[in-house]
C-alpha cells in the first residue's frame, strides 16, 4: 500500500492562487495524532489551511459557518460532525471531503454525492494494521500459542505441545473479502496454508487472484481449522455467525474476530467457548466492552484484546499521510486514489 505523496503529482507552489482552501474538520486530539508535523507541513505547502475546526456542529459556531463559504476541501477525521444538506448550503464551493480516518458512513449525508462532491477515505490505511494483526493471530493460533500460553501461566506447568496442529497445510477460512479480508489473503500467500474465502460479491477468478478458493458459507465453516471474520457490520450481517454456523466448526478449531462483535451471535459464541470445543481470539465483542461477569474474561481458550487491531500509536500518522496525499492530488487536478462512491455506502461498514 502506498500512502505517501505520489511523485507523479505536481502540486501547485505554496502561496499560489490555485491553492485550495482546506478546513480541518476533526477534534484537536485527532488533529495532533493524524497530522504529525512533517505531514502537516506537506499540507501547508499545497493548501490554504483554515485553523478553525468544528466542535459539536458546523453551523452552531458563527466563525465556522462564515468560513465554510470559502472552503474547497473538508479534511475530516474523528470528531467530525455530520455533513448535512444544511452544511452543504453553507459551503457552496465545497468540492471534496477527504477523511483521515475509516468509514465515512456515519457522517456523510447522501446529498454529498448528489451534488457531485468527491469523497475519499483513509480506510485502507486503517485496514493495514488490522490485516497485520490478523495474520499474526492466525499464525499464533496454528500453534495454539495463546491458549497454551494461558495454560502455562495458570498451572505453572509446561503444557505438552505434541498435539498442537501446527501451520503446515492447515486451512484458514476468511469470512468476507473486505479490504482487510483481501489484505489478509494476500499476506497469507507467504505461508504453507490452504486459504478459503466466502463473500457474495467475490468471483472465483478474484478469489484465485488472492490465492484463495471461493466457497459457500457452510463449507467455509466446516472446512476451516482457523476462521477469521472480515465482514462489514450491516443489517444483514448482524448475528450472521449464529449457533448453526458455529456448530459447523471442527472440534479444536479457532475463531478470530477483528471485525465487529455483533456479527457473531454472542450467546452462541459463549456457549461454544464454555464447552471448550473451540478457541476464540476476539479483538471485538458484543457488548463492547464485556461486562465484568462475562465468562469470556476467564476462559483459558479465549484470547481477548481491547479493540486494538486498527491503527494505534504511531500507526495513526499513516492515515494523515494518506489523506494529505489525496489533498495533493486534488490540488494538482489528479483523480483521487481512494475515492468512495454512493454505491459503496451500501456495502461498507
Amino acid at each position: 500500500m502506498r500512502t505517501e505523496s505520489d511523485p507523479s503529482v505536481s502540486a501547485p507552489p505554496a502561496g499560489g492562487s490555485t491553492q485550495p482552501t482546506v478546513m480541518l474538520a476533526m477534534n484537536e486530539s485527532s488533529r495532533a495524532r493524524v497530522l504529525v508535523p512533517a505531514v502537516h507541513a506537506r499540507l501547508d505547502r499545497v493548501a490554504h489551511v483554515l485553523r478553525v475546526g468544528p466542535g459539536a456542529a458546523f453551523l452552531a459556531d458563527p466563525e465556522i459557518r462564515d468560513a465554510l463559504g470559502e472552503v474547497d476541501v473538508l479534511l475530516t477525521g474523528w470528531g467530525c460532525p455530520a455533513i448535512s444538506p444544511e452544511v452543504l448550503v453553507a459551503a457552496p464551493k465545497l468540492q471534496a471531503i477527504i477523511h483521515a480516518a475509516g468509514s465515512v458512513k456515519g457522517f456523510v449525508d447522501p446529498a454529498v454525492f448528489d451534488r457531485g462532491i468527491q469523497v475519499s477515505s483513509a480506510v485502507v490505511a486503517n485496514a493495514l494494521p488490522v490485516a497485520e494483526f490478523t495474520v499474526a493471530m492466525i499464525i499464533l493460533s496454528g500453534k495454539r500459542a495463546l491458549r497454551l500460553g494461558a495454560e502455562y501461566k495458570a498451572t505453572k506447568h509446561r503444557p505438552d505441545p505434541s498435539n498442537v496442529p501446527g501451520n503446515y497445510g492447515s486451512t484458514v477460512g476468511l469470512l468476507g473479502a473486505s479490504r482487510i479480508g483481501r489484505m489478509v489473503a494476500e499476506r497469507l500467500r507467504a505461508f504453507d496454508l490452504e486459504v478459503l474465502i466466502s463473500d457474495p460479491y467475490l468471483s472465483e477468478a478474484e478469489a484465485s487472484e488472492l490465492g484463495a478458493e471461493l466457497v459457500e458459507l457452510d463449507a467455509l465453516f466446516s472446512r476451516s481449522d482457523i476462521l477469521s471474520v472480515h465482514a462489514p457490520l450491516l443489517p444483514e450481517t448482524v448475528g450472521l455467525v449464529d449457533a448453526r454456523l458455529l456448530g459447523l466448526l471442527r472440534d479444536g478449531s479457532v475463531l478470530i474476530n477483528t471485525a465487529r462483535g455483533r456479527i457473531i451471535d454472542a450467546a452462541a459464541l459463549e456457549k461454544e467457548c464454555r464447552s471448550g470445543r473451540i478457541d476464540a481470539v476476539l479483538d471485538v465483542t458484543d457488548p463492547e466492552p464485556l461486562p465484568p461477569d462475562s465468562p469470556l474474561l476467564e476462559l483459558p481458550n479465549v484470547f481477548l484484546t481491547p479493540h486494538l487491531a486498527g491503527a494505534v500509536g504511531n500507526e495513526v500518522a499513516r492515515l494523515g499521510e494518506l489523506a494529505v496525499g489525496e489533498v495533493e492530488r486534488f490540488a494538482a487536478g489528479v483523480p483521487l486514489l481512494h475515492a468512495i462512491t454512493a454505491t459503496d455506502l451500501g456495502r461498507i461498514a
